[in-house]
């Protein structure tokens, strides 16, 4: 069965895991928030009585109810079974520093009569020809291990039982039978005798599942598992909700306060879950950060969504940033950034966090422009944080930039037919060995921000006007460091003189040919001029065009009448076809919130913030998309989601009294 939605997460620096509403695992993602997808499927459920398995997360008589602890990753999910009245409180939360997953239940017997119950795990890895996963059972506790990975699933108690091969014959019955201790399966079993609850009668129990990677003596893990038994587990649970409510203490700099109103209840709950999911988006160790845990691991509907992009990586720090994310946004330039850049300055489409290239069908020209944008943004906001100007950040960034420029510079000369000097040991290359050499993919058609046309874009053109716009203002920043280097100085007059010739340059372009003369509206690009909400990134955040211009205000109202829906969210683009097609995304919505904050429109940007605040799920978590009618959300837990309504909610601080 696929599972294409992500409910909720809970995680550590190393750990991001996922489960639905019904409290099931679902995604168990280490030691990277995109690399590897440890678990097919994780199934827990209860014997009771002479019962068939009652599984906890899929019964026709389950009622449930999920939720955190407050202001932490600690989830709740509380199941009832109406048949044998039974509650069932599952607490799901990882160690903040070992790589373990906590799974807590408390049995209630809630019915008249006595309940034995025995517990039953089956748990199924992932595996493939090149990794194949067996199984091995010792000292009390489940091993599944392949090449690389293991995890240990155990408990303080015995195990009652075990099967380790063709589980699936016998797994509803919820008696385990096996006579092997090891076994070549992906999928094993493993239950515990939880014992007999009277009337009334509470008894807890704990599954620990311990995670190690590139352990080549599996001693060593029977070792660990013997200490992690020893554990007092209410203590540990009692860690990680002190390190979390710290964790949002640190970052709750905009000190947003609830006024009792459900919305504003609702506002506070995403604005605090926003604070405790991100960091299970980012590699702590390069400041990658993910666009979402994924939910398409076949691509049956996407392109798949745990990779990290650079344009998305760097608006979602656009946002964090507020929120005092600095330390790692400064990684993300520092060291993902400059390991990441091609030898002739572009970034490719995607990348795994830890720097490695993912699979791409193209590029996009405005994720190079983007990073050079972003960077100066840091620099900013990093200023007025600590009340100092980082010129070492700047300097020790600044050759990136430069290629990068160098690369958005051919790009525009190549759009507006601006001839460069020609190269004859190059064309000499080209034309005896038909060779081309990489630096020229500035030639190639550039995918648009949604990735799905090629062509020239406003938003990709805007993009690079921000770009040449801030590298402008970097090298002011930067000029007493150039005093006394004369071939410097010489260079970055140069440089500015260009660039400002091609901010020109671009300016001109886009009302040559992204500008219909006839309706007086901006349009997406040159092949089919759709209405596309990404035109508002010439006014926001590029600042090619001044909000209140006409042609800007003709495009808005051209938006309002094609991509505004009644219940107050955006779409895309028109005829957008994706997932479906006409459902508002939270980054189109938030989009037009900004615009409108600009403009001093504060009702209108309200009115987007409403939309976004209620197409939340019950945990405070932002989709990409969300249809607020039929309560569907597509890739919930979408970080640029969350940073863009961070954004929004810092452009409305006066009407939420944020100091």
């Amino acid at each position: 069965m696929k599972k294409y939605y992500n409910d909720a997460f809970i995680g550590n620096e190393n750990i991001t895991a996922s489960f639905s509403k019904y409290g099931e695992l679902l995604r168990l993602y280490y030691p990277l928030p995109d690399y590897r997808q440890y678990s097919d499927f994780f199934h827990v459920g209860v014997k009771i009585n002479d019962s068939n398995l009652v599984y906890l997360h899929n019964d026709i008589n389950n009622r449930y109810n999920q939720y955190y602890t407050p202001d932490t990753n600690i989830l709740n999910t509380e199941i009832d079974n109406g048949y044998f009245n039974l509650h069932v409180l599952q607490t799901d939360c990882v160690m903040i520093n070992k790589d373990v997953i906590i799974k807590k239940y408390v049995f209630k017997n809630n019915n008249s009569i006595d309940l034995k119950i025995d517990f039953v795990a089956y748990s199924k890895v992932v595996s493939s020809f090149n990794n194949m996963a067996g199984g091995l059972v010792v000292n009390d506790a489940l091993i599944q291990y392949s090449h690389n990975f293991t995890c240990a699933i155990f408990s303080n108690q015995k195990i009652l039982a075990h099967q380790l091969n063709e589980c699936d014959r016998n797994i509803s019955s919820g008696t385990l039978y096996d006579k092997d201790y090891i076994g070549m399966s992906p999928e094993s079993a493993v239950s515990y005798d939880i014992g007999t609850l009277k009337p009334g009668e509470s008894k807890e129990f704990t599954l620990i599942m311990y995670m190690k990677y590139e352990e080549t003596n599996i001693n060593n893990v029977e070792e660990e598992v013997k200490n992690l038994k020893r554990i007092n587990i209410n203590r540990e649970i009692a860690r990680i909700k002190e390190h979390d409510k710290k964790l949002v203490q640190k970052h709750d700099t905009l000190h947003l306060k609830s006024d009792g109103s459900k919305y504003m209840d609702r506002l506070v709950s995403i604005y605090h879950r926003t604070i405790l999911y991100m960091p299970l988006l980012m590699n702590a160790k390069t400041g990658a950060v993910t666009a979402s845990l994924e939910v398409d691991e076949e691509r049956d509907k996407c392109g798949r969504y745990a990779y990290c992009w650079p344009r998305d990586a760097v608006m979602i720090y656009s946002g964090l940033n507020n929120l005092d994310f600095l330390s790692y946004s400064k990684k993300l330039y520092q060291i993902f950034l400059k390991n990441t850049q091609s030898k002739n300055g572009m970034w490719e489409q995607r990348f795994y966090s830890d720097g490695r290239l993912a699979p791409c069908w193209g590029y996009q020209i405005d994720e190079t422009a983007i990073v050079v944008w972003g960077l100066l943004q840091h620099y900013k906001k990093e200023q007025s944080v600590t009340g100092k100007k980082n010129i070492t950040f700047l300097r020790s960034n600044l050759r990136m930039l430069e290629k990068a420029c160098d690369f958005l510079e051919k790009y525009i000369n190549f759009i507006v037919g601006i001839e460069e000097k020609e190269d004859l040991v190059r064309i000499e290359l080209e034309k005896d060995y038909n060779y081309k050499e990489r630096d020229e993919i500035y030639k190639h058609p550039s995918y648009d921000l949604w990735e799905m046309n090629e062509g020239v874009h406003l938003y990709s053109l805007s993009a690079i006007y921000g770009a040449f716009k801030s590298m402008i203002d970097i090298y002011n920043e930067l000029s007493d460091t150039f005093s006394k280097n004369r071939l410097k100085q010489d260079d970055v007059i140069l440089r500015k003189a260009r660039y400002e010739s091609l901010m020109r340059e671009i300016k001109n372009y886009i009302m040559n040919n992204l500008y219909d003369k006839e309706k007086k509206v901006l349009v997406r690009n040159t092949n089919d001029r759709l209405t596309d909400i990404s035109i508002m990134g010439a006014i926001v955040p590029f600042e090619v065009f001044e909000p209140n211009e006409k042609l800007v205000r003709n495009t808005v109202e051209q938006i309002n009448m094609t991509l505004r829906t009644y219940l107050g969210g955006y779409l895309r683009f028109q005829n957008d076809t994706y997932i479906g097609g006409n459902i508002p995304w939270i980054i189109s919505t938030a989009w037009m919130g900004l615009y409108y904050k600009k403009i001093g429109d504060n009702k209108a940007a309200d009115e987007c913030m409403k939309f976004i605040v209620n197409s939340a799920n019950d945990l405070g978590l932002l989709a990409e998309q969300a249809n607020i009618e039929k309560n569907e959300r597509w890739v919930i837990g979408l970080g640029w989601s969350h940073a863009m309504f961070i954004n929004l909610l810092v452009e409305n601080k006066e009407h939420f009294h944020i100091k």
